[in-house]
């Protein structure tokens, strides 16, 4: 759950601390007071998009601080998931979430105490919050939004033909496209592929190999230079014989060694540091020897040969050819004949290729239209499940006679969308299948069964969201669920019931609601209060618990707008009562 929250600086709220219990929170204040930027507070804390123009000029910048402590599995979860990213977690097992904005519009998050992406926050957002408000409402007057909404309900196993669904039609999608690019194309990828060939024919007499170019720089500098390379080669060796005008009895370098090492040996057992000394003389002797070894192999290896010299020359004329042409080196043109080996298959339009291309084509379009049969049929099940628990939930709303009905239905093919036979029945097709999902509403018995849009008014439409949120919760979902008045255009009866299903939502999570019916708000298991303080020369608001008597003062204000009435008190404190006899029920 979200045990604290800490406004600073955002819109007229200059610095305030909201602390929250587990269960219902609610929220209430004058009109203007500042309730809306604790939702959008709430937002930003969880990765929401940043708006320059609701930070305070002074301090210029507005924070959001925000203490999670979470339990069983999601609580781990989200915990490995902090520390690998590099954050902390308290010892309590809370995390720290921090969220600036300046008034420039920069943007920084902090998880755990470490800077990360705003992206962090947004990733927690979504396993740990739920934000419900009027715009939602609004969302859920759109068909894709009602079609998500049936497949979120549908479980897991529905999810799972979705994904392979939208697998098999992004293939179909590909394939079709290509084959109706190559036959569109057929001339203009002939000739593109000609000039292909007759490059890759050049490359392929060359046959270039891979370093080649430098291996035969190489291999020309020694075979110019071989005269002075003798030279060089057999001065050092004769340096090593013991000197360039050494006579037969001159050692060499190998033999004075030796004599040094003996030296040093015979006085060891005076100084035994001379036997170490001894010892290294005697490993440079070994390398003395190895490289007179080596120089002499080296010389017998070289040869001024004029026809090998030639050979590279008309080699790497050869080479340079290609490079001109294709790359820049011979490592370069090997590269670009593999990647026209590739193009080639790609501008392949060869009445072969086009018939495989197509019988592939057709089996992915039947492929497509049997998960789409298959899908339709899981999401009319799923459609009676879920009208029955909405209804159901709606008859708790004070609205007992009114039923939602989920209509499944199927698309006419049109030109701007593809069509695939699904149950012998050509039909529109499209990433989320082959039907659309449209929430009707039965207002009364005998009713017209009317789109949402065109049958609920706000109040319904407010009791509709809130009852489908309940089937939601019962499912699992996020642990904290936020309500931004979605009690608009609701009063009495009804705002009993919101009341009493927000209170029992609470009980399996963190809820909060920013509400404006004081029937609602007696079901809180916390009140805080919004209020505006117009004394200074800016004007600021602050978030408050209120309590017993001054709870009932809030309510009164609600009820009557006169907090100080002993009429609205005792109101109050009436509703008070029954919702707490309700909650205890």
């Amino acid at each position: 759950m979200l045990e604290e929250l800490r406004i600073t600086g955002l819109g007229v709220i200059d610095d305030t601390t909201l602390r929250l219990t587990s269960g219902m929170n609610v929220i209430t204040g004058e009109t203007g007071a500042g309730k809306t930027m604790v939702v959008t507070g709430l937002g930003l804390l969880f990765g929401g998009r940043a708006d320059a123009g609701r930070v305070r000029a002074d301090p210029g910048r507005a924070v959001v601080e925000g203490r999670l402590k979470l339990r069983g599995n999601l609580g781990d979860a989200v915990r490995t998931r902090v520390t690998d990213a590099g954050g902390e977690v308290d010892d309590d097992g809370s995390i720290l979430l921090t969220r600036t904005v300046t008034a420039e519009g920069r943007s920084r998050a902090h998880v755990g105490g470490r800077s990360m992406p705003v992206s962090t926050l947004s990733e927690l957002g979504e396993q740990i919050l739920a934000v419900h408000g009027q715009s939602d409402q609004l969302r859920l007057l759109r068909p894709s939004e009602q079609r998500s909404a049936l497949d979120r309900f549908a479980g897991p196993g529905h999810e799972k033909l979705i994904e392979s669904y939208r697998e098999a039609f992004a293939r179909w999608r590909s394939v079709v496209e290509d084959l109706a690019d190559r036959r569109r194309n057929a001339r203009q990828r002939s000739q593109e592929a000609d000039l292909l060939k007759l490059g890759l024919d050049e490359i392929t007499r060359v046959d270039p190999q891979p370093g080649e170019d430098d291996d035969l720089r190489n291999e020309v500098q020694r075979l110019e230079h071989a005269e002075g390379l003798r030279v060089a080669a057999a001065l050092a060796g004769q340096a090593l014989a013991g000197g360039v005008e050494a006579a037969d009895d001159t050692p060499d370098a190998t033999q004075l060694l030796g004599l040094a090492r003996r030296t040093l040996e015979g006085q060891s057992g005076v100084d035994a540091s001379l036997g170490d000394l001894a010892s290294r003389i005697e490993e440079a002797a070994t390398l003395v020897a190895d490289v007179s070894s080596e120089l002499s192999a080296y010389l017998s290896s070289l040869d001024a040969d004029p026809a090998r010299l030639e050979a590279i020359y008309e080699r790497r004329a050869a080479l340079r050819a290609l490079t001109r042409k294709y790359a820049d080196d011979v490592d370069g043109v090997i590269a670009w004949a593999e990647h026209a080996r590739t193009k080639l298959g790609e501008l392949d339009s060869s009445d072969e290729l086009l018939d495989e291309l197509d019988s592939e084509r057709k089996r992915l379009e039947a492929t497509v239209g049997e998960l789409a049969g298959r899908l339709t049929a899981a999401r009319r099940e799923a459609a009676g499940r879920f009208s029955e628990a909405v209804s159901v939930e709606l008859a708790g709303l004070a609205m007992p006679h009114s039923r939602v009905e989920v209509a499944v239905l199927t698309r006419a093919p049109s030109r701007d969308e593809p069509a695939v036979t699904v149950d012998g029945e050509t039909l529109a097709a499209g990433a989320d299948g082959a039907d659309e999902v449209e929430l009707r509403l039965h207002a009364h018995p005998g009713a017209p069964a009317l789109p949402l849009q065109k049958g609920a008014s706000g109040g319904e439409l407010s009791r509709v969201m809130l009852a489908i949120e309940v089937v939601f919760a019962g499912a699992g979902g996020p642990p904290t669920l936020v309500f931004d008045e979605v009690d608009s255009g609701v009063g009495g009866t009804a705002a009993v019931e919101i009341g009493r299903r927000l209170a029992r939502l609470a009980r399996t999570h963190q809820v909060l609601v920013v509400t404006h019916l004081p029937q609602v708000a007696a079901f809180a298991d916390r009140h805080l209060v919004v209020a505006k303080d117009t004394g200074g020369a800016i004007t600021t608001s602050g978030v408050r618990i209120v309590e017993e008597t001054e709870r009932a003062r809030e309510l009164s204000r609600m009820l009557a707008g006169l907090p100080d009435s002993d009429l609205g008190i005792a109101h109050a404190e009436e509703l008070l009562s029954v919702a707490a006899r309700e909650k205890r029920a």
